[in-house]
């Protein structure tokens, strides 16, 4: 990784940042005070902002009304949601009730060995996958859930704030992939830049993928955790570390 500037970086044809929410957009776990007025600003120079988060459709559907954003992908890649109120699901799911069902039996399979698992407050919302807390979970029981998870023909990914069962193949990447072929197809991966922070954001660091990423600088703690690591990483953590990003793309 490289720390980001303006030397090292050609940001000048970038016109959609795909980003993180928890941990990328906030601060503290709350939206700061400038949050806003940044997002305002990168429209109004003709850079949308797309968000990509792990958080369920529920909450996400919420965020992608109220905020000056093109759209959101809800569930690590599971649903797309736009300002219209049209809503997109992105995985193949032919039973929503069953699917659920079937979610709800592999967390209660999992708890039979951490029974301290709580799920997640959002999880109620979901559609596509299942959540629980990350708390004081170590890297071994990470590594351990993963493989439960896998056994039971599901996959897993965790970020700085929940634990996340999935269908195999659903993750940030695959969704943004499906959203831009379809809704934003004049865009190249040379006018896609992405963001994140934490393991889940692993797949847009994918540089075959998407060639431009960044990492807030708290990505820094998984450094040793995950495969792709983010091309840059700038000085400041969280919100900050996005808003030193967008004042470099302002400026170019």
């Amino acid at each position: 990784m490289t720390v980001l500037n303006l030397n090292q970086a050609d940001l000048s044809d970038i016109r959609l940042i795909a980003s993180d929410v928890d941990g990328t957009l906030t601060h503290n776990g709350k939206f700061s005070s400038d949050f806003i007025s940044t997002l305002l600003n990168l429209q109004s120079a003709g850079i949308k902002v797309l968000l990509v988060t792990g958080r369920s459709a529920g909450w996400v559907s919420a965020l992608v009304n109220y905020l000056p954003v093109t759209g959101a992908i809800a569930e690590n890649g599971g649903l797309f949601l736009q300002p219209n109120g049209h809503q997109n699901l992105l995985s193949s799911i032919p039973n929503l009730s069953r699917h659920r069902i079937l979610l709800e039996n592999a967390f209660h399979h999992i708890k039979q060995k951490f029974p301290h698992l709580q799920t997640s407050t959002d999880n109620q919302f979901r559609i596509t996958d299942w959540t629980f807390d990350v708390n004081d979970l170590s890297t071994d029981d990470i590594q351990v859930i993963s493989s439960q998870c896998q056994q039971m023909g599901w996959s897993f990914t965790y970020s700085n704030v929940q634990c996340h069962i999935k269908p195999p193949h659903q993750d940030k990447a695959t969704g943004l992939e499906i959203v831009l072929k379809n809704h934003f197809p004049e865009l190249n991966s040379q006018k896609v830049l992405t963001v994140g922070d934490s393991p889940n954001d692993e797949a847009m660091f994918n540089p075959v993928k998407f060639p431009i990423s960044v990492g807030v600088a708290n990505v820094l703690h998984y450094q040793d955790k995950i495969l792709h690591l983010p091309q840059y990483v700038t000085h400041a953590s969280e919100f900050a570390g996005f808003s030193e990003l967008a004042k470099l793309l302002l400026q170019k």
